[in-house]
């Protein structure tokens, strides 16, 4: 059986570098995420605030300095997931990456308290 720190450690780099480069992706695919956004209904001047917080968001939480901008991060993680698969929902397309990223994200959270505390 893995040790909890491996679950940890293996669900953490695996969504944090996903959200990184999605932040990074945001801003050299501005265009074409354009057109998605517009279709999912949301206004298309967050992708850009929304890129740089994913990429900082990331960042506080792997190094884990500041404790209450870590869980401040983790929410904002947690709502930006579910808006995503609901918005998914709502136009009647199934992307499992909303729900992949939410079930990471509470298994980084969950034993990220027993690891790092």
């Amino acid at each position: 059986m893995f040790n909890q720190k491996y679950i940890y450690w293996i669900s953490t780099i695996l969504l944090f570098s996903m959200l990184i480069l999605t932040g990074i992706l945001y801003v050299v695919c501005y265009d074409m995420l354009v057109d998605y956004f517009m279709l999912y209904g949301y206004p298309i001047y967050i992708i850009y605030p929304l890129a740089f917080f994913k990429i900082v968001g990331s960042i506080i939480i792997l190094t884990n300095k500041n404790k209450f901008l870590k869980e401040l991060a983790y929410a904002g993680f947690f709502f930006n997931f579910i808006l995503a698969f609901f918005a998914h929902y709502m136009v009647n397309e199934f992307d499992p990456f909303p729900t992949i990223s939410l079930i990471l994200l509470f298994i980084s959270y969950f034993t990220g308290k027993k690891i790092r505390p």
